[in-house]
């Protein structure tokens, strides 16, 4: 695999959550939290202010809320 500048933005601004020593919920909140840090810290850096990052973020994750229908369990 070649370093191209794609990785090498990758490698700015993703964060990895560490796996060990979590529970799944502790682990799965901290991936979501570093998710949406590494989000906001590249829509600022591309010169979004603080109220669109948080317009735009709250719009996306109502959306993926909204649509979300669990699977119901089968008897």
């Amino acid at each position: 695999m070649s370093n191209t500048s794609e990785d090498s933005e990758h490698d700015m601004f993703v964060t990895e959550f560490p796996k060990k020593g979590f529970g799944l919920v502790d682990y799965l909140q901290g991936r979501v939290h570093f998710s949406l840090m590494d989000q906001m810290k590249l829509m600022h850096k591309s010169g979004m202010t603080q109220i669109q990052i948080k317009e735009t973020i709250l719009t996306n994750v109502t959306e993926i809320i909204d649509s979300f229908e669990p699977e119901s369990k089968s008897p």
